[in-house]
């Protein structure tokens, strides 16, 4: 059988329907979301050609004829539709600029399951309410840097697959794997049935300081939004309450500077598990 032609299609219009993965990125609500809600889109070079080497399948790439010139090597070995077009006109089929001149889409895939993704890590991050896809993008980078293994989100947390959210991790996300939970706080319970300490984050004056944490086998960090913190409901589920230590009376953090130095703190070695 032959191999399938690759050659990069040339788009004209928003109106091709070929390209129909791309449209109204900028306000995708209502209908267009639901459509969209069995794949996602991912923007600039980097982060698609994290994408290319993630476990997701990509479905279509969109990209003006300068950016397919410095990838069309890695492009080409896809086997993927390849769409061609001018900013001008990859402005209109988004809704924005689209500067970096990349975007391509891939399929979700199933969602994981919490026993699953238990069995297999040691550091996992668990967050409640962070329904902000710049912050969730920002934790995800630091939990790949960091060493943490997976990521657990409740039903009320941002879509982890937005482009916003990819775009700040810089295509991290997509390699890390996520739950996304139905019931809350129960996977909570879940946890420290299967040996992982649950710590939960809360910069209330009565919580242990990290730094006098030790070190555990198994570590599951939870946080909630900014701003709210976790439930009480959740919190009562957590084995130790942990703060880090502030100097002048600042009160509190950012959600993503918060977890990276909590991340931190409890990271794995370099090259270790």
């Amino acid at each position: 059988m032959p191999a399938p032609d690759v050659s990069p299609i040339r788009i004209e219009s928003a109106d091709d329907e070929r390209v129909a993965d791309f449209v109204g990125l900028r306000d995708r609500t209502g209908a267009s979301r639901k459509a969209a809600s069995d794949f996602f889109v991912a923007e600039s070079e980097l982060v698609v050609r994290r994408l290319f080497t993630s476990p997701f399948k990509v479905r279509s790439v969109l990209v003006s004829p300068a950016r397919h010139e410095a990838m069309k090597d890695v492009i080409a070995a896809l086997r993927v539709p390849v769409y061609l077009a001018e900013q001008e006109v990859m402005r209109s089929i988004a809704g924005y600029d689209v500067h970096r001149g990349v975007l391509a889409s891939a399929r979700r895939g199933p969602n994981r399951t919490l026993p699953d993704l238990a069995v297999r890590a040691t550091r996992l991050l668990v967050l409640e309410g962070v329904n902000d896809a710049e912050n969730l993008g920002a934790v995800a980078r630091s939990a790949r840097a960091l060493g943490f293994h997976g990521l657990v989100l409740d039903p009320a947390c941002a879509d982890p697959y937005s482009r916003r959210a990819i775009r700040v991790s810089m295509g991290e996300v997509l390699h890390l794997p996520v739950v996304r939970c139905t019931k809350w706080p129960d996977p909570l319970d879940y946890l420290n049935r299967v040996g992982f300490e649950t710590w939960g984050l809360t910069p209330a004056d009565e919580a242990v300081s990290l730094y006098e944490m030790g070190m555990p086998t198994k570590l599951a960090l939870v946080a909630g939004a900014e701003g709210r913190g976790l439930t009480q409901a959740a919190r009562a589920r957590t084995q130790v309450e942990v703060r880090i230590p502030m100097h002048f009376a600042v009160d509190s953090l950012n959600i993503g500077h918060a977890l990276a130095i909590a991340m931190a703190a409890t990271s794995p070695p370099v090259g270790g598990c």
